[in-house]
């Protein structure tokens, strides 16, 4: 089976803002190509891996391979960074934290020193680059240019994964490592690689109308519950196992799909939990409603710190999850 931290290290390098995925659909399409029959992007970034069945019926599996971001939207006469954010970005989040351009720039995002940390609000954040005033400054960003985290993935105790980008590269990584190992079934398999998601489910909302699935499972992060004094209450945890979606803020999940996958696990061995987001959304939520209606569902990878500049997942969990991916090729409601 494909290397799961070898390949989310090569993917959280990867530079892919929402709208700016080319650099990390590139490495994607390189790893999918010998286990597809055509790899293919369409015009608003997706790439979409298509294994070829027996016909009978189609299955859109999505994850999205976007990053959250910052964009720049004023350089000042000292040569600071004003920013506003690709997706969703909390001061309490990223102050301190190390960022990337695209050119490879680095700089550290910090907080003006008239703000009140506890009131202060994205506005009242910068990025430093080092550059001694506005015209070097400018000779190396530009204003609409974005950075991203720019922390190292790295192995825990506990089986535990740390990286920047779990969300979502760490589902790609699960499409990945199922591709590789599943043999022809009668339905057609479309695996996504959405853009865009962390802006209101772009990319899926295209490839999902274009596709025409019958059924559609998203792939991605979701909350874990099992941090100290987390709220609302949530049953999902680390080391659980694949995690079933029951519904989030975008989707109410089909019962036939929710059962299907369940009956899946189970008859593999599959350890599994059930998920109830009460905030956020998935690319289920886009696919579902796309052209006439899709029979929709979703599996889910416990994280912890999600939008953080470094979240943490258990390696079991991500292995739990590209069996499910597997077992669920053959759906049939």
């Amino acid at each position: 089976m494909l290397n799961i931290f070898e390949t989310q290290q090569k993917l959280a390098a990867a530079f892919g803002p929402s709208g700016q995925e080319n650099e990390v659909a590139g490495m994607i399409a390189e790893i999918a190509k010998p286990f597809a029959d055509e790899v293919y992007t369409d015009r608003l970034g997706n790439l979409v891996a298509y294994k070829k069945g027996g016909g009978e019926a189609s299955v859109m599996f999505s994850a999205h391979m976007d990053s959250i971001g910052l964009i720049v939207t004023h350089i000042d006469e000292n040569g600071f960074l004003w920013f506003s954010q690709v997706g969703g970005l909390a001061v309490w989040r990223i102050y301190g934290s190390v960022v990337r351009f695209g050119n490879g720039t680095r700089g550290v995002v910090f907080i003006n020193g008239k703000a009140n940390p506890k009131e202060a609000k994205l506005s009242d954040l910068y990025i430093d680059i080092g550059a001694p005033d506005g015209k070097t400054a400018r000779e190396t960003v530009s204003v609409g240019d974005v950075a991203v985290f720019d922390q190292p993935a790295f192995l825990m105790s506990g089986n535990c994964l740390a990286s920047p980008y779990l969300d979502d590269r760490i589902a790609c990584v699960v499409l990945l490592a199922a591709m590789q190992e599943i043999p022809k079934t009668a339905n057609d398999l479309y695996f996504v690689f959405s853009s865009q998601e962390e802006l209101g489910l772009r990319g899926a909302k295209t490839a999902a109308y274009g596709i025409a699935p019958t059924y559609g499972i998203a792939v991605d992060v979701t909350t874990s519950g099992d941090i100290p004094d987390h709220k609302p209450k949530m049953e999902c945890r680390l080391h659980g196992g694949a995690a079933v979606k029951i519904m989030d803020a975008s989707v109410i999940c089909h019962p036939r799909v929710v059962k299907w996958l369940e009956d899946a696990a189970d008859r593999e061995g599959i350890p599994r939990q059930r998920e109830i987001l009460q905030a956020g959304g998935t690319d289920a939520g886009a696919i579902q409603v796309a052209r006439a209606g899709v029979y929709a569902g979703a599996i889910s990878i416990p994280t912890r710190y999600i939008h953080n500049p470094v979240e943490i997942c258990a390696l079991d969990d991500v292995e739990a999850c590209v069996k499910l991916v597997r077992a669920s090729c053959a759906i049939s409601l």
